[in-house]
């Protein structure tokens, strides 16, 4: 496999630039050392060394080379700003193997990710040789899953609803010999999936359960239950403009199923694995659910809809359950569910919940190897009251207007057994600035920390 960015070997006749990584605090020895012509150059264009600052540097023969200082040569994103800043060629690294490689070798190749299904790039980008099959394996594995993801978070609902999602997830599992199975529509009633039905059913769009399915039987189950609204009117209580203007992202927790799934088949990774994916679009029609309304859901439990912009949490409560249903060894959901946990943590930071201590610490240390952070918030019981319903065993959402982010997590605790374990993700989805790397919309938030986890958990070392 090959992406924009990233090459096994080069253009024939060409000769790739070599790029210096030089840390600012080195920058003075390494400059001691150098020719003093390339001293000259380098005062006359006036370069000076700092985080992520480059210089093109010619050579006797006419060639070129180039020249980054960097504060850390270990970050991730050292890199990432390269491929749209060089001149359109191969470039390659000198001094860096195995991992460290591998990081930035990643870093560059999703700053070379483009979303080009409407419109094309106005340029390609620069290409960085990886000599290694390792390496190069290793980076384009990771580029691709994150970009999967990317591509299916920036692709508007009228091309990305529920249809279509299910195929991009059925097309991942003919890539991989998985399985994929799909309910849609009213038979969601007659199989057991009754609130996942109410949030769709006012839609054109018919709302579905995708189910892949890859591994041997032998293996440890681990399910990723992924929130799959295609769009997100808010339902009868609508959202304003603004508030709906992104709305295409909602389905950004299913693009992380999908995307993880992609790295963890591609890695062969020795689990049994299942991805769960409520497809559906909560629309407004005469058949819209209302506030006011009790539902029922697959573990049997009822809920009072307080507010039908509480969707996401609906959908994924009879996934969950399902999910619980085999008792499998870990449960991860993904979903853009609230924006009370980017009031508490912004935008780019997910928050994740568990009972777990233990599995909670491990993910946030694979969370700082990986440089894809994850910040934990607690479960807190005594806000559980907060979801009581007078006439239903639940309430989809917290009538206050605090603690929002956990009281969600609370409700989607109540469908899941405690003697599991459970991981709830909180995640935007969604780049609202550009970084080396990152650039704005869709982007995979804490994918390559759980990947790290599970590899760690299920497959032996991270390296």
């Amino acid at each position: 496999m090959t992406l924009p960015g990233l090459a096994r070997s080069v253009r024939d006749g060409d000769v790739p630039a070599v790029i210096h990584v030089v840390t600012t605090e080195a920058y003075a020895g390494w400059l001691a050392a150098q020719p003093e012509a390339l001293g000259q150059w380098l005062s006359a264009s006036d370069f000076k060394p700092a985080h992520r600052a480059f210089s093109l540097l010619p050579d006797v023969d006419g060639g070129l080379s180039v020249v980054v200082t960097l504060d850390d040569p270990e970050d991730h994103w050292a890199l990432g700003d390269l491929p749209y800043r060089l001149p359109a060629r191969d470039y390659r690294l000198e001094g860096f193997e195995g991992t460290a490689l591998a990081r930035l070798a990643t870093g560059w190749g999703l700053g070379a990710y483009r979303f080009q299904r409407y419109k094309a790039s106005k340029r390609a980008p620069a290409r960085l040789l990886i000599e290694s099959d390792t390496v190069f394996d290793e980076a384009v594995r990771t580029i691709s899953a994150c970009s999967l993801v990317r591509d299916l978070v920036n692709t508007p609902a009228e091309d990305m609803g529920p249809a279509q999602l299910a195929a991009a997830a059925c097309a991942l599992a003919h890539e991989f010999d998985a399985t994929c199975e799909v309910i849609v529509g009213d038979a969601l009633l007659s199989q057991g999936y009754p609130a996942i039905h109410a949030v769709g059913r006012a839609s054109v769009h018919p709302p579905r359960l995708i189910d892949l399915r890859w591994g041997e039987m032998h293996n440890p189950e681990v399910v990723l239950v992924g929130k799959g609204v295609c769009f997100d009117t808010g339902g009868l209580d609508l959202k304003n403009a603004s508030g709906m203007r992104h709305m295409k992202k909602d389905m950004g927790g299913a693009a992380h199923v999908l995307g993880l799934a992609r790295l963890i088949m591609s890695e062969h990774l020795p689990i049994r694995l299942r991805v769960l994916v409520p497809a559906v679009e909560n629309a407004i029609s005469g058949d819209a659910f209302r506030p006011g309304d009790v539902l029922k859901t697959r573990k049997g439990l009822t809920v009072e809809i307080d507010n039908t912009d509480a969707e996401g949490r609906l959908v994924l409560c009879d996934a969950l359950a399902e999910a619980s249903d085999g008792a499998p060894s870990l449960i991860i959901d993904f979903a853009t569910l609230t924006g009370a946990a980017r009031v508490a943590l912004g935008t780019e930071l997910p928050a994740f919940f568990t009972h777990n201590h233990a599995v909670a610490n491990a993910l946030v240390e694979a969370g700082t190897w990986a440089q894809d952070p994850l910040w934990r918030l607690p479960l807190v019981e005594e806000y559980r009251g907060q979801l009581d319903s007078g006439i239903a065993d639940l309430l989809n959402c917290s009538t206050s207007p605090f603690g929002g982010a956990i009281t969600a997590a609370l409700f989607l605790d109540a469908f899941v057994p405690k003697t599991l374990d459970w991981v709830h993700i909180d995640l935007m989805a969604w780049n609202l600035r550009a970084r080396p790397g990152r650039p704005r919309g869709g982007e995979a938030m804490g994918l390559r920390a759980v990947f790290a986890y599970l590899k760690t958990r299920y497959g032996g070392d991270r390296d």
